[in-house]
């Protein structure tokens, strides 16, 4: 039963790889996966690639070469939710395609093929996740410098969107956050892969769960330095949460 996992970022995987015994590398589809054991559990390491096509390519080599049970997704993302504040850790419970339009075909927002708008991250594995995140992000008060990380941060469970573009502006966050919740759809978090994958593990019938650190407010605010934040908060939090993930299974 081996447990893909997913990472959005090179720092991010650099942190996983380390804990893998025996590793070895594979090369396909111009992608490297690295196979191992973590806690005496098979795993596959692999970078998701930017954006919703590439992602979905990687899950879909991970599903039909490498034969994996799940998959776990980490990575960084833009708060969007009342109350979501940068080092603040979201936990999937489903995803939408925000950049997603059939109309009229098809409602907007609206899978075609799949009649719904949403895909759930599976119950389960969330919910070890959520419980994994939330016990770092407790311990890991005061740990970070207060420029990177302010005040006590805390994990999230909730609706996060995807879609091939790097939602950065206050308007276009604004505009994205009403048109969804008057559908009923409460983002907390864009990002620009999670939801592809969420669609390749539906297909497939694979368990799927996905975290984001926040490192933004994906608006006009002040942003921190991103380079300093990925190199000693969100490597951080993948090592802690996976490796406490894992130990859950």
């Amino acid at each position: 039963m081996t447990t893909a996992i997913l990472s959005a970022l090179q720092e991010e995987q650099s942190s996983l790889l380390q804990h893998l015994q025996r590793p070895r590398r594979t090369m396909h589809a111009g992608r490297a996966f690295w196979q191992g054991d973590w806690h005496g559990r098979p795993v596959v390491l692999a970078l998701s690639g930017i954006g919703k096509v590439a992602a979905a390519t990687t899950a879909t080599a991970l599903v039909e070469r490498f034969g994996v049970a799940r998959i776990v997704f980490t990575g960084v993302a833009g708060g969007v939710g009342d109350g979501v504040q940068v080092g603040d850790v979201v936990v999937a419970h489903d995803y939408v395609q925000h950049d997603m339009d059939a109309s009229p075909l098809f409602p907007r927002w609206e899978l075609p093929g799949y009649a719904r708008t949403r895909l759930s991250c599976d119950t389960a594995l969330t919910a070890m996740l959520l419980e994994a995140a939330s016990a770092y992000v407790q311990s890991a008060a005061g740990q970070f410098e207060s420029k990177l990380v302010a005040g006590q941060p805390r994990a999230h469970r909730g609706l996060i969107a995807s879609g091939d573009r790097f939602v950065s502006a206050a308007q276009e966050v604004q505009g994205l956050r009403t048109a969804l919740s008057s559908a009923g759809h409460e983002v907390l978090a864009v990002e620009m892969e999670g939801a592809a994958v969420a669609q390749v593990c539906h297909d497939y019938g694979l368990p799927f769960a996905a975290m984001r650190t926040i490192s933004d407010r994906a608006d006009d605010s002040a942003h921190v330095d991103f380079p300093a934040f990925v190199n000693t908060v969100a490597t951080r939090y993948a090592e802690h949460i996976i490796q406490g993930f894992l130990q859950k299974l």
